[in-house]
């Protein structure tokens, strides 16, 4: 399990007499957070894209799950350093291509309208090369992963999705649009009007209401944030669709699994939603820790 350039960091964290397969695998498909991430691809795409699409990136990407993700690495292996974790951070910016879907090579870019899960290949991807370089980069990511879930639950290990989401949840069309309603959403006006999300949410369920996820991790997970202050809910902002890679996953590895969202307001010292927002190392110890004491 190695990094690959223009696709995914992985950082292994390993303690002293660890094995050669990790016992830990923490997920980070949205990982792509960084101003830079989004400067380095869009050089690479030739397609005319709408304007201020960066600013649906800044919103929609997962700002503080890799310091989340890596920290709680750390803090596991140095609880008991006979064991190794690894981390995997996605760099392929959702705003083009969705690492956390399921992608039929014959699929094709589309719009989503609003409440929808949104869609794998955004519909401003039109140009045809555009569009085989993000497939190339989503498979080689898929198959990382999926190989990496293989060998550390197929060994009885675990697997965390980790996620954040801004701290409302704004139910609009994605599409062609998607800039200008987001602009007029987070006018001071009209933000407020929308519903707050948790600050911590499992989601452990598909939409049936099939259990998937590790239950002894859901309870002391549960136990651990709501004793630290944090109201948690299960499945409160969406379940494991099937369309999700991550349902894919944990159905593979029943109860070996974990995807959960932090509200990112709460990693960051000031959520700025279009612009790039740099994580506070307090926040992400303090939920990286007590993560880490769940697990």
């Amino acid at each position: 399990m190695r990094s690959i350039p223009g696709v995914c960091e992985v950082e292994l964290v390993r303690g002293q007499g660890a094995g050669d397969v990790p016992d830990l695998l923490l997920e980070v498909p949205h990982g792509a957070t960084r101003a830079a991430d989004f400067d380095t691809l869009c050089a690479e795409l030739r397609g005319d894209f709408p304007a201020g699409l960066q600013d649906f990136f800044f919103v929609n990407t997962d700002v503080g799950a890799p310091e989340v993700a890596l920290r709680t690495a750390e803090l596991f292996v140095a609880a008991r350093p006979g064991r190794s974790a690894a981390v995997v951070r996605c760099l392929i910016p959702r705003t083009f291509i969705d690492c956390n879907r399921v992608i039929d090579p014959n699929a094709a870019p589309s719009a989503s309208a609003a409440g929808d899960v949104t869609p794998g290949v955004q519909a401003w991807v039109r140009d045809p090369q555009d569009f085989a370089l993000l497939l190339a980069r989503y498979t080689a990511y898929r198959e990382l992963v999926e190989h990496a879930a293989q060998s550390v639950c197929g060994a009885g290990g675990r697997m965390l999705m980790v996620h954040t989401y801004a701290p409302r949840s704004l139910d609009v069309p994605v599409d062609e649009n998607i800039v200008t309603r987001l602009r007029q959403e987070y006018a001071p006006t009209r933000i407020e009007s929308w519903p707050m999300r948790a600050p911590v949410d499992l989601i452990v369920d598909t939409p049936e209401g099939e259990r998937l996820a590790d239950e002894r991790l859901i309870a002391r997970a549960e136990a651990a944030f709501s004793e630290a202050g944090y109201d948690v809910v299960l499945n409160g902002a969406y379940t494991l669709h099937p369309v999700t890679l991550a349902a894919r996953i944990a159905a593979r590895f029943k109860g070996h699994t974990l995807c959960l969202e932090f509200r990112r307001d709460l990693l960051v010292p000031d959520f700025t939603p279009f612009q790039e927002m740099h994580t506070d190392p307090m926040r992400v110890e303090r939920l990286a820790g007590l993560l880490a004491r769940a697990l």
